[in-house]
């Protein structure tokens, strides 16, 4: 059974303005000041594991070159391009259809194209035992991040039986909870945050997909015998908008008898807001996380700064804020008003 990637590269990224942008988005930006785009992290982090060959990229037609540009060497009929944004259950239907057509016996993880992993050795040794896992029946994995804080800005898991291996019969799905609801869930013991990531063969997915989302099937049926053809695109932007607009979580991971959750460690985050940028950044003496080589702090406690090298920039007595410079844009706004960036941008 062959190991296939799938990433997911379609969002654009809205609460990390005006560094993401719907033409420019996060997955295609090197936000950690790292070198490597969060989309070639998401790449090089399966590196030993799966072949090129068989890694797959589902994104906007709108980034068909900043996925060529950034990911050289991935065939391009593994590019699939969405004509619009119908959430990740049509997306995961498109790849998954078009997997079986290229490889049946496929065993497959989807990734999303954004998040930070720190310990890519432990990682990997989660991944292996994922696929171990998947490979030994009709199973759909996710793996489930332990949480180390009462975290209010992710989904939750509830892990039911444990099962061979350190994986747990998958029980509930919770929405983001408050902050007592968060708390119960740590002092409770048995949750974990909700990753987005999942294991499970060809067969599997596809057979799950036509008993809980039938109406997604039914157009990817449309669709499949023109993959891998000069037709596909057009066939592809005839029907792809037709699929109903739903998550796998809602369409597939809520509703199957036959899904189990590995609670995982390896440093990660969804880096979904500066805020979570701010955390997983080291900090000065005074909780200032500086990414920049030109900034000059004085008087300023618990910022996040983010600016082009080179650009130069003082700040003096600011408080928990996000200061965020980009081609010629500024954004200056406290911390605690993060989730309202997304509403403050064209």
């Amino acid at each position: 059974m062959a190991k296939h990637l799938v990433i997911m590269a379609g969002g654009i990224g809205s609460r990390f303005w005006p560094m993401s942008t719907p033409q420019h988005p996060k997955q295609f930006i090197d936000i950690t000041g790292c070198g490597r785009t969060m989309i070639q992290q998401s790449f090089d982090r399966f590196d030993g594991i799966i072949d090129i060959e068989h890694v797959w990229v589902v994104t906007s037609a709108n980034y068909k070159a900043l996925v060529q540009e950034q990911l050289t060497g991935i065939n391009p009929q593994h590019i699939l391009l969405e004509p619009c944004m119908r959430n990740t259950a049509p997306c995961v239907a498109y790849v998954s259809w078009k997997i079986q057509k290229e490889d049946p016996d496929a065993l497959i993880v989807v990734a999303p194209s954004d998040h930070l992993v720190l310990n890519v050795p432990s990682f990997q040794q989660y991944i292996m035992q994922g696929f171990a896992f998947v490979a030994g029946g009709n199973r759909i994995l996710t793996l489930g991040m332990t949480p180390t804080r009462p975290e209010t800005g992710y989904g939750y898991i509830e892990q039911g039986e444990l099962q061979e291996g350190g994986v747990y019969k998958l029980n509930s799905f919770r929405e983001k909870p408050n902050l007592p609801t968060a708390i119960e869930y740590l002092q409770k013991g048995g949750f974990t945050w909700n990753s987005g990531m999942f294991m499970w063969s060809v067969d599997t997915i596809v057979g799950e997909l036509r008993q809980y989302a039938p109406q997604i099937a039914g157009v990817m049926d449309q669709m499949v015998d023109t993959f891998f053809t000069e037709g596909e695109q057009l066939k592809v932007n005839e029907l792809f908008p037709t699929c109903e607009k739903i998550s796998i979580d809602y369409a597939v991971m809520e509703k199957t008898q036959v899904a189990y959750v590995m609670p995982a460690e390896f440093g990660w985050s969804d880096l979904g807001t500066w805020g979570s940028l701010h955390t997983l950044t080291k900090h000065d003496e005074s909780q200032n996380a500086v990414i920049g080589d030109g900034v000059t702090l004085i008087e300023a406690e618990g910022n996040m700064i983010k600016v082009p090298s080179g650009k130069k920039i003082v700040i003096q007595g600011l408080k928990n804020c996000i200061v965020a410079e980009h081609n010629n844009t500024l954004l200056i706004c406290q911390l605690s008003e993060e989730q309202r960036i997304k509403d403050w941008h064209d």
